[in-house]
């Protein structure tokens, strides 16, 4: 059974271990979850659970959407399971299904970081600093080959939106668990600035 859940990035801290080694850790908060919808192969052609999360004042939801959720939620995600029977609409999903030293994997939005240069993007060197260079040390350069293709080829590195990718994360480690404040300790960095919504799955063996 496939093991899911929603929280939102707050920042990073360290914990120790039971070595007494300083252990760098990203906290996640755990707002309630809860199923509005379950999607099964007969009707809908493949297993999935959708999971509401984070509430939020009604008038910022449409009619449609405040009708399908049951509730005024912040956050929707659906995540695929092997067998969508096995929940069931309303259901709350606890923090509790996971513990300490569990190997998850994360997903969340990168930071944006808006209109960059090939510099920055892509990692370019550049131009030269002498020689006559006045204003060119950080433009892309040549782009096209001539008059054979007379055009910029596909694929083509080029300035352009920087961040706010889709970013997932395997293999990751939960440090500890804090139920009284629901809260997860994740050992290392997840993408995304505080408030991000995180999705954090476990296939169970």
């Amino acid at each position: 059974m496939k093991k899911f859940i929603l929280g939102q990035k707050d920042r990073m801290t360290q914990i120790f271990d039971e070595d007494g080694f300083a252990v760098p850790a990203t906290v996640i908060n755990i707002s309630k979850n809860i199923i509005t919808q379950i999607k099964n192969i007969e009707k809908n052609g493949y297993n999935s659970v959708q999971v509401a999360t984070e509430e939020q004042k009604e008038s910022r939801l449409g009619k449609a959407i405040k009708g399908h959720l049951k509730g005024a939620y912040k956050f929707v995600k659906e995540f695929r399971v092997d067998n969508s029977s096995e929940y069931k609409i309303g259901d709350e999903i606890s923090l509790d299904i996971f513990k300490a030293g569990d190997m998850v994997e994360i997903s969340s939005i990168s930071k944006g970081k808006g209109f960059q240069g090939g510099v920055k993007l892509h990692g370019f060197s550049g131009g030269r600093r002498s020689h006559g260079n006045k204003h060119a040390e950080r433009e892309v350069g040549s782009i096209g080959a001539g008059t054979t293709p007379s055009r910029v080829w596909k694929g083509k590195k080029m300035p352009g939106r920087m961040g706010s990718d889709r970013i997932t994360i395997k293999g990751l480690k939960i440090a500890k668990i804090d139920l009284e404040n629901s809260r997860i300790f994740v050992k290392g960095a997840i993408a995304g600035k505080p408030g991000t919504l995180v999705e954090i799955s476990k296939t169970s063996a």
